[in-house]
């Protein structure tokens, strides 16, 4: 095995068409952690039928911000999927929070709930319910395959972007149109 491991930590995954697994057809993974032991991330490009209403009223959490009621919670993935992460700018932090980088960071606290309900949020935030996880190798193996583009993060794509052009702006990252890739390349 080689020693080299080059972690992916603060990109997208950016799904293949020949990627036949529902949880992650045509999505923006952003990854928050890659290490040997493994990866995590978010899907950003998936709003779920919840909004943020729906889920302050089931957490017992009052908006404070009208803007944010209609507020989209996104499908992070299929891990622990009852779970909230919060993917934020940095200028908020809270006592479990993970630093990604110097820009983004991740939150999986009812305090960070609450603050964004107040209106005392990060600048820019996507709220999650779940995300996706890979065991050692995992990851790797599906990069190997094919499975997965792979590009720097671009902060305007995961914080300003509307979910259903962030599939479109990641792969222009790379410089691809994605209507052009047949799910049969290298299935000949």
């Amino acid at each position: 095995m080689n020693a080299f491991f080059d972690s992916f930590k603060n990109h997208f995954l950016i799904s293949m068409p020949h990627l036949d697994d529902p949880h992650f057809e045509h999505t923006v993974i952003y990854l928050c952690e890659h290490t040997k032991a493994g990866a995590m991330g978010i899907i950003i490009n998936r709003p779920s039928n919840v909004d943020f209403t729906e889920l302050a009223d089931h957490l017992g959490i009052q908006i404070h911000n009208p803007r944010l009621s209609s507020e989209p919670i996104y499908t992070g993935g299929p891990v622990e999927a009852e779970r909230g992460f919060i993917l934020h700018t940095t200028d908020k932090v809270w006592s479990n929070t993970l630093r990604v980088t110097d820009e983004v960071s991740l939150s999986a606290s009812l305090e960070a709930l609450e603050d964004i309900a107040q209106g005392n949020g990060p600048d820019a935030f996507r709220i999650t319910l779940g995300c996706a996880g890979w065991d050692a190798g995992q990851l790797e193996a599906e990069i190997a395959n094919n499975d997965w583009l792979v590009c720097e993060a671009d902060l305007d794509v995961l914080f300003h972007t509307p979910s259903d052009m962030q599939f479109t702006a990641a792969t222009r990252v790379l410089g691809i149109d994605m209507t052009r890739l047949s799910p049969d390349i290298g299935h000949g």
